[in-house]
Order: structure tokens, then C-alpha cells, then sequence
């Protein structure tokens, strides 16, 4: 991608945006607008169209939550968006996650994480590791409460698309599934596609949260599965 890469701030601390505007533009990237609230955010988004937006979870008049759900629902050409928190495993992050969000980050990240992380989310990728999203998973995952995530319908998947999804869940990486599975890493990124794009997903962090939802993959097997992977 040659174009510079364009960032939306959203945070109603000052200093906040302003030490995250100059990382940002030391880097070559591009901060298109602020906003100090989440509705300001919204606005800011369809009137500047970013790449990624740096999302405050807990600001006035609408917090990052509400926010990134308007944001991601139905507009076109949707942003990335990467939560800002203070807190690790806050509960609006797990709700921000599966809203759509790409992933999150604490405030007190490091210059280079920060235009990492930005640069990783524009090209599709998603920012946690599954292992972060598994801690989320288990602390605010409630059993039969009304998320779409739960209703999928994990029908559509093969039965590789399935073996693949669980093993995704549990945190491996493409290059450990290809290893597991005995496939091309090649292979292993298409299933992860179909994936998906089947389940109409956003990237690997969602699939994730579905996996859980959906009973797919129960808390504890993932730490089991890697505690495993470690030996061998």
C-alpha cells in the first residue's frame, strides 16, 4: 500500500491525543480528525473515511462501545478499529471485540507497538493473539445470553473447516496449523478465509469469540491444547 495510512483519534483526554498524534505522524501516518466523544467519532468517520480508528472505551455523551457498533454496522468501506483501554481485560472490551473491533490496546503501549498495530490491522489482520482473546472469552463469556455470535450456524463449515477453527481458537498460528494439520501454510490461510467468510466474520479474533460462543471449543482446552503444543 503506497497511499499513507489515515487514523481517526478518539479520546476525551487531550493529552491522550496528542501524544498518540505525534507517534502517529513521526511514522509517516496520517491523523485525518479527533474526536472527543463517540459520537463526535461517527461523525468524524463517515466525513474522513480513515483506515483505523484508535477508539477510548469510556468517554462522554457515547462511549467507544456504541460507537464502534455504529461504525461497523452497515457502512461501506468500514475502518478498522482498535480499542483503547486502560484496564486489561475490561468487560467493553470483550463487547467492543465482538462488535466488530479488530482489537485493543492499553494505553500505556509503547511507541512502536502503537504504529505496529495500526499497520497490522489496515492490511486485515487482527491485532490480539488468540490466547488474549481466550482470557476475554472466559471471564465474559455468559452462556445463553442473546449474542449473534451464538446463533451462527457452524453447519456451513466442512469438517476441516471445523478442525481448523477449533485449533484456531486455541491459539495456534497459521504456521503451528499447517505443522498440526500436515498442510501448506498456503492451504491453511485459505481455509481460514472460507472461514471466515462463511460465518460472515471480520477476522481471526472474532472467529475466536465464535468458537467459544458456540460451544465449539470450551474454556480450559485452549490452555490445555498449548501447554500440549509447548511439549512437543
Amino acid at each position: 500500500m503506497t497511499e499513507p495510512l489515515r487514523v481517526l483519534l478518539a479520546d476525551d483526554q487531550t493529552l491522550v491525543r496528542t501524544g498518540f498524534r505525534l507517534i502517529l505522524r513521526a511514522d509517516a501516518i496520517d491523523v485525518v480528525a479527533e474526536a472527543t466523544n463517540g459520537a463526535e467519532a461517527v461523525e468524524a468517520v463517515r466525513r474522513t473515511r480513515p483506515d483505523v480508528v484508535l477508539m477510548d472505551v469510556r468517554m462522554p455523551e457515547m462511549d467507544g462501545l456504541e460507537a464502534t457498533r455504529r461504525i461497523l454496522t452497515g457502512a461501506p468501506d468500514q475502518p478498522r478499529v482498535i480499542i483503547l483501554t486502560t484496564f486489561d481485560l475490561d468487560r467493553y472490551v470483550y463487547a467492543a471485540l465482538s462488535a466488530g473491533a479488530s482489537g485493543f490496546l492499553l494505553k500505556d503501549v509503547t511507541p512502536e507497538h502503537l504504529t505496529a498495530a495500526v499497520r497490522t490491522v489496515r492490511t486485515g489482520d487482527a491485532l490480539l493473539a488468540p490466547a488474549i482473546t481466550r482470557r476475554l472469552v472466559q471471564r465474559f463469556t455468559q452462556r445463553g445470553g442473546d449474542t449473534a455470535a451464538r446463533h451462527r450456524d457452524l453447519a456451513s463449515l466442512t469438517p476441516r473447516e471445523l478442525e481448523v477453527l477449533g485449533l484456531l481458537a486455541r491459539g495456534l498460528s497459521n504456521a503451528e496449523l499447517a505443522t498440526r494439520l500436515h498442510l501448506a501454510e498456503a492451504t491453511v490461510k485459505t481455509h481460514v478465509a472460507r472461514i471466515l467468510a462463511k460465518l460472515g466474520l471480520r477476522d481471526r479474533v472474532q472467529a475466536v469469540i465464535v468458537a467459544y460462543e458456540t460451544g465449539l471449543v470450551s474454556v480450559g482446552a485452549g490452555e490445555a491444547a498449548q501447554q500440549s503444543a509447548e511439549q512437543t
